[in-house]
């Protein structure tokens, strides 16, 4: 793409009353006082700088320019700040007159500043890409804007975003989130190809719609030459990572955010800290897709935090704190405010570490009265502190600064880690061969293939992927060790198509099951024959028959990874007398995430069901509630996050679709026969409670008439009133607090952790003025000037299904020929003025039960 200049001034263009508007706000809210936060023993936190929310904006993102000023950037519509410290205070603060906004990332490399924000170009698009910003006239001004690349979905929450120079100075890279396209000219030498789906039995999508129609990779991350062009596909299988950081020996590390609305459900994905190899796929998909981590053909997270919503990262090199400090990876958490210092430690060729709190609310483990910390940014200051920001979706940003004022030694400490170091070097020798063809890969990289280090290999079945098939397929097919054997064929399943798939299955059967040495072995044989069910199709009766009998009489095995890949592959190939033994293994599970695994993969099965095992089939939904459980492990991620369990928003849906799904199934004698067990359950609804009071219009809220009250929600209110005003305007029609309440809008049990009493009332009575991204309707504008705005609930590559309201079925099919444009839509699905028939108490009741999760023993309601 070639370059797009833009003029500098572009804010000087602006009508000196608009100006004078935005230079004249005042601060909304306020943010976290230090007294109010908690780090570590010798650690002090400061409050820096308030953000006027008019001037400056909401601060998402920062980063240090080469004379060490700070940037800050802001959300959509808002410019960026530069701020030059002394001594930890603020000697001088600008706006810049760079006419980008949205700046989720930035970057000072090659006398340039990069950014990844929201712009326009000469003709007047409005495009999110990667931006190249240089100062001609050594003004400190930055004269020329140069559009580098677009990024198709670029914009909004799951956008594209961190930007980091390469470890040889040579080249950008560039991480983006699950809802960016993947550019159309990424160079056929990118380490990662070949991905795709994988699944031996159907997928489903969200059951609330986000992501619906979005194929693999999900997140990724790409290098870039400096002038954007040369785009290479690193790693993907994210989901929505914010930012990424190298530690000292160059090695790549992220930070991946969950699907909070899956809590519950066999495929959730906890948060978690990864290490970023060359050609990697981390297994995210959208809806049902996800990978679990023990598949060969993906990597595993380098250690688990559970829940919450990941932002910025950053290393501590360069920090005046011990050494302990200097060589901790420090990740951000949005939701809870948790500031995490994470402590690597290699393990082969990779690594691995423990993590704790760095920093947090002083409320984190309250059950009231929470204090929002929403961390966005980052970065090493020039001075050896620790900076970082707070802000995002309209909250007030603000910047903070932690020094250390300890007696420990805070000099420059070695951060090069010898550690494993051999291992590591042998990955980067593998990963050389990566993207191109080499007469040496394949010798170099066989013998890794059975590697006990699941990291070299992965990196060198990539290495020989990476060379025609017709060199090593015969090599694989006849290889005798069943470690390096399994690896080879499952490259081969990969790549080898529907021609390969019976000599597959053939060299896959000399290494029986039960003979296998190790769980993980097994695993990867079952892995590689899911793979090739994905990609080749059904085989023939006479090609599967072998491993059918093989693998049948093995099943169920001992442990639940092995149930679950044994029971797709059986299924996927029409194994007789498997849906009794799947329905046994939902009788013992103790825990719901178990149980659901089974029955939601006998929900498309059509074949081998008896009356008896339909009835005890449908049962379930009827017993299910009043045995399940939850792992201990995923039970004890919300506790370290401040809050207690419940079920994800999608969770129900999920629930109610499975079993409509496996009802399509049915013939109509066998619907008559069951009605009895399909009526014993009733479909989760909204507990629409009624409210006690006769009601009617008090009067037309304004934030501004009740934020100076906002001090008296945190005491002496009454619970009753409260719960009475949230049934009385019908928040559980669209909001969960607790289990109880709709999947429409964001859950709101823990809102307090996340949002102030400010943000919170602007939210209830202006709910267009943020919308996140997860809940808002898409606009589709048709070639006829039609518009229509809903939830998109499927998509493939002809045909859009949209739900127009999430609460009523009506879907709408609309070709995508007719499609001349789409955009997330400016209107919340919330309508304003809802709480116009709410008198002033009952208005800071309802904020105090909000804040109290509908805990009545939360601290607003003590007297």
């Amino acid at each position: 793409m070639s370059a797009t200049s833009i003029s500098r001034h572009f804010w000087k263009s602006l009508p000196f009353c608009l100006l004078l508007a935005m230079f004249a706000g005042t601060v909304l809210g306020e943010p976290p006082k230090p007294e109010a936060l908690e780090t570590l023993p010798d650690f002090k936190v400061e409050l820096v700088r308030v953000a006027d929310l008019d001037t400056e904006g909401s601060w998402i993102s920062i980063a240090r320019d080469p004379k060490g000023r700070l940037l800050l950037g802001a959300e959509r519509k808002q410019p960026i700040s530069r701020l030059t410290l002394e001594n930890g205070q603020v000697t001088k603060a600008e706006i810049l007159q760079i006419p980008l906004s949205e700046v989720m990332g930035m970057l000072f490399a090659f006398d340039s500043l990069y950014i990844n924000g929201r712009g326009h170009t000469p003709d007047g698009h409005d495009v999110f890409g990667l931006w190249r910003c240089r100062s001609t006239k050594g003004d400190d001004e930055y004269d020329q804007v140069e559009l580098l690349r677009e990024w198709k979905g670029g914009g909004g929450d799951h956008g594209a975003h961190a930007i980091l120079l390469n470890p040889d100075k040579k080249h950008l890279n560039i991480v983006c989130g699950n809802f960016v396209d993947v550019p159309g000219d990424v160079l056929p030498s990118s380490p990662h190809r070949h991905y795709a789906d994988d699944l031996a039995l159907p997928r489903a999508e969200d059951s609330n719609g986000f992501g619906a129609g979005r194929k693999p990779p999900g997140g990724f991350v790409v290098r870039l030459d400096p002038d954007g062009s040369h785009c290479e596909l690193v790693a993907s299988g994210e989901r929505n990572t914010y930012d990424v950081a190298f530690n000292h020996d160059g090695e790549l590390f992220g930070f991946d955010s969950d699907m909070e609305n899956d809590w519950g459900t066999p495929w959730y994905r906890p948060i978690r800290v990864y290490h970023v190899t060359s050609g990697a796929d981390y297994g995210f998909r959208e809806g049902t897709a996800k990978w679990p981590e023990y598949y060969a053909d993906s990597l595993p997270g380098t250690l688990t935090i559970g829940i919450g919503s990941p932002t910025g990262v950053v290393f501590g090199e360069g920090a005046n704190f011990p050494a302990k400090y200097q060589r901790a990876l420090f990740i951000e958490d949005w939701t809870y405010g948790r500031l995490i210092a994470v402590h690597l430690s290699p393990d082969g060729a990779s690594y691995g570490g423990d993590w704790e709190d760095f920093l947090a609310p002083k409320t984190l483990h309250a059950t009231s009265g929470k204090t929002p910390l929403n961390l966005t940014g980052i970065v090493v200051g020039a001075d050896g502190a620790l900076y970082f920001t707070i802000g995002g979706r309209h909250t007030q940003g603000a910047l903070y600064r932690i020094t250390y004022i300890g007696r420990e030694l805070t000099t420059p400490a070695n951060l090069h880690d010898p550690r494993d170091e051999e291992a590591r070097a042998l990955r980067h020798q593998l990963e050389a061969f990566h993207g191109h063809e080499d007469a040496r890969a394949v010798d170099f990289a066989w013998p890794q293939l059975g590697s006990t280090d699941r990291f070299l290999r992965y990196a060198a079945r990539i290495a020989i992927e990476s060379q025609p098939l017709e060199q090593w397929k015969d090599r694989a097919l006849s290889e005798k060790d069943s470690r390096t054997a399994l690896t080879a064929l499952l490259a081969v399943a990969r790549l080898g198509g529907t021609a390969s798939q019976a000599d597959v299955f053939k060299a896959l059967a000399k290494f029986p099951l039960s003979r296998l040495p190790d769980e993980t072995q097994q695993l990867d044989k079952l892995r590689a024959l899911e793979v090739s069910l994905s990609r080749a199709g059904k085989p023939s009766a006479e090609v599967a028959a072998p491993l059918v009998a093989e693998l049948n009489p093995i099943f169920p095995a001992k442990s639940i990874p092995l149930n679950r890949e044994l029971c797709q592959v059986l299924l996927a190939l029409d194994a007789p007398n498997v849906i009794g033994r799947m329905l046994q293994l939902v009788a013992a599970a103790p825990t719901q995430e178990e149980q659901f695994t089974y029955i939601f993969y006998l929900r498309t099965i059509t074949a081998g069901w008896t009356p008896e095992l339909r009835h005890q089939y449908f049962s379930w939904w009827t017993q299910m509630p009043k045995t399940a459980q939850h792992p201990d492990y995923q039970l004890r991620w919300f506790p370290e996050a401040g809050r207690e369990y419940t079920n994800g928003s999608s969770y129900n849906n999920f629930l109610i679709k499975t079993r409509h799904t496996a009802m399509t199934n049915l013939s109509p004698a066998e619907l008559a026969a069951l009605q009895p067990v399909l009526d014993s359950w009733a479909e989760p609804v909204k507990n629409l409670h009624s409210s006690k009071k006769q009601r009617g219009y008090v009067r037309d809220w304004k934030v501004a008439d009740l934020e100076g009250e906002l001090d008296h929600v945190g005491h002496g209110r009454n619970f009753a009133e409260g719960q009475d005003a949230l049934y009385a305007v019908q928040c559980l029609m669209c909001h969960r607090i607790g289990d109880d309440g709709g999947s429409v809008g964001p859950d709101l049990t823990a809102i307090s952790s996340r949002f102030s009493r400010h943000d919170i009332l602007e939210s209830i009575i202006e709910p267009s003025k943020v919308i996140s991204e997860q809940f808002a309707n898409t606009d589709l504008v048709l070639k006829n000037g039609d518009v229509l705005s809903g939830r998109i609930v499927s998509e493939t590559d002809d045909q859009i299904v949209i739900r127009p309201s999430m609460l009523a079925p009506e879907m709408r099919e609309v070709r995508k020929a007719d499609v001349q444009s789409r955009e997330i839509s400016k209107v919340s699905p919330m309508p304003p003025g809802l709480i116009n028939m709410l008198t002033k108490d009952e208005i800071l009741d309802l904020l105090a039960y909000l804040e109290s999760a509908g805990h009545a023993d939360g601290a607003p309601f003590k007297r």
